[in-house]
């Protein structure tokens, strides 16, 4: 049986057992996921047998997958006990990064703990990739986070955004996408033209309700705390003091995204992200996002961070879909 683990043609090691004890057995129940589906994962993609035993659990298989499965359950048991809650995806996402390097601590991607006020008041890192992601917004005034859907690049700029306002290092959230019509044309849709565009920002309006109560997210709307607008509203302004994030960025023009990253100001950070596969641009036409990491690329305290289809932290088959399409192009 190949997974993670251990690829096809690879050559099978000896037979080994091992135990991983569990002195608590809520934190085993936690672990085992509901109906066991945490460990029939691991039994799946390790190729493992894994059974019950007075102490715990015991893993029987090769030799490899076996070191595998028992440093990634110690691990598991590890962040439980110290009051995480591990799902189903994110059991999956762990096989996949210790199986590329066993050394990895899965406690460093806690350690990156995002705060807000909202619902969810701790966001922490998926990916290694994701956590790079948060030291980089951290540390330089204009990041970009490119790569497929289900990165989490919207999400954790927005999380990072609605921190550092909680924390009252910025004034203001600034949220801004291009409307670009994909298919479809503006001009038939009923209403007047912010009833039009508001299709456009709903995704970031999701993320903003989702960390921020609803009733207080309304109310930093309307007091201008955070401000939601088209990307052609950014003409002529300077955002000083102020988190700005522009979203599905790969839909601007060279024009516009050198007018959106010269509204710069004084303490402000500027998270762009976009999918250079998704461009809904006229046939022709240069995305911005795709100019702007080539002429930017070398620019002192700007940072690119390059996400791919092993950090979709949705659901698994999204990831599949990523690279069918990738293998498609090719």
């Amino acid at each position: 049986m190949t997974g993670y683990g251990r690829r096809a043609g690879d050559p099978k090691g000896a037979l080994k057992e091992m135990d991983v004890h569990f002195p608590d057995a809520s934190v085993l129940q936690s672990l085992v996921g509901d109906k066991d589906e945490n460990l029939k994962t691991i039994e799946r993609e390790l190729g493992l047998k894994i059974g019950r035993s007075p102490e715990g659990l015991v893993l029987v298989g090769q030799d490899t997958d076996v070191e595998l499965g028992h440093s990634l359950l110690t691990q598991l048991r590890g962040l439980i006990e110290q009051g995480e809650v591990v799902f189903k995806g994110d059991v999956e996402r762990a096989i996949k990064m210790l199986s590329g390097n066993q050394r990895l601590q899965l406690s460093e991607l806690f350690r990156d703990q995002i705060r807000t006020s909202g619902k969810r008041t701790k966001i922490v890192p998926k990916t290694f990739k994701q956590k790079t992601y948060i030291e980089e917004i951290k540390n330089h005034s204009v990041v970009f986070g490119v790569g497929p859907a289900g990165t989490g690049k919207t999400y954790l700029a927005m999380a990072m955004a609605v921190s550092a306002l909680v924390n009252k290092e910025v004034k203001r959230i600034v949220l801004c996408r291009p409307a670009v019509e994909a298919g479809e044309k503006l001009g038939f849709l009923p209403g007047d033209m912010a009833e039009k565009v508001n299709p456009y920002l709903r995704p970031l309006y999701d993320a903003l309700y989702d960390m921020v109560d609803v009733d207080r997210a309304k109310e930093m709307v309307e007091k201008g705390v955070v401000e939601v607008a088209p990307l052609a509203f950014m003409r002529g302004r300077t955002l000083s003091n102020a988190f700005v994030i522009l979203d599905e960025a790969q839909n601007t023009t060279p024009v516009q995204m050198k007018m959106f990253l010269t509204r710069l100001g004084f303490g402000s950070t500027c998270v762009v992200t976009g999918d250079p596969t998704q461009i809904d641009l006229p046939r022709g036409m240069v995305s911005g996002l795709t100019h702007g990491l080539k002429i930017l690329n070398n620019t002192d305290g700007v940072s690119i961070v390059h996400f791919t289809d092993e950090d979709v932290v949705r659901h698994p088959l999204v990831s599949r879909i990523i690279q069918a399409y990738d293998r498609d192009e090719e």
